[in-house]
């Protein structure tokens, strides 16, 4: 018996603390992430919090732009929500028709890459679509833009808040939108930890993806 309770308490404390299982839920991180995926969030990545109360108790480091970052929605903090972290407090974000995002008025390098190709390009708002890898911070890494309508505009984060976007840029309910069931501007004390590594993928409609398991988020 004693034994069961400290397996158990030690998982306990490795879910509160270091790492948590996640299961991605949608398309909005392809094609970094994909509907299936299961990956590990790193939660001591920016301070340990009590549980629950989520008080933080020892802070390490702060948030980097690029990091791909799980947070408690604000309208209601029972739902977890994954994007990429674009805006710092104070920062000016702002998009142009072109799906070009700007950060403090400078433009966030992009470099295209050729069409989209992979699990579910067979589908109209995917098909043929142009992606490209884009340079946020010391992170590189992939986005696409679905062929739906281009969400513009410019926001200022407010002190104490962060600012998302989903790397399926034209597919992706993320800081750009406001609203009951929307993130807005993300409150620090709902930033629940970093993404840091595909562990499964168990999506049959294209097959596993056994390739991708291991790897790190970039």
């Amino acid at each position: 018996m004693l034994t069961i309770l400290l397996i158990i308490l030690l998982v306990l404390v490795i879910r509160s603390f270091i790492f948590e299982p996640f299961r991605i839920p949608s398309d909005s991180m392809m094609p970094t992430l994909f509907d299936g995926d299961f990956i590990f969030v790193s939660k001591y990545s920016y301070g340990l919090r009590l549980p629950v109360v989520k008080t933080l108790l020892v802070p390490t480091r702060e948030p980097q732009r690029g990091d791909v970052i799980v947070f408690r929605l604000p309208p209601n903090p029972k739902v977890n929500y994954i994007k990429r972290l674009v805006g710092l407090p104070g920062d000016t974000v702002s998009v142009d028709e072109h799906n070009q995002v700007y950060v403090n008025g400078v433009a966030v390098p992009q470099q295209p890459d050729g069409p989209y190709r992979g699990p579910k390009e067979d589908k109209w708002e995917y098909a043929g679509v142009r992606t490209a890898y884009e340079q946020l911070g010391q992170h590189r890494h992939r986005i696409m833009f679905a062929n739906k309508m281009i969400t513009t505009g410019e926001w200022k984060v407010p002190a104490g808040h962060y600012f998302f976007m989903g790397d399926n840029r034209n597919n992706s309910e993320d800081s750009r939108f406001d609203g009951p069931s929307a993130p807005g501007f993300v409150p620090a004390q709902n930033l629940v930890g970093k993404a840091v590594r595909i562990w499964l993928n168990l999506d049959t409609r294209d097959g596993p993806l056994w390739r991708r398991i291991g790897n790190a988020i970039q």
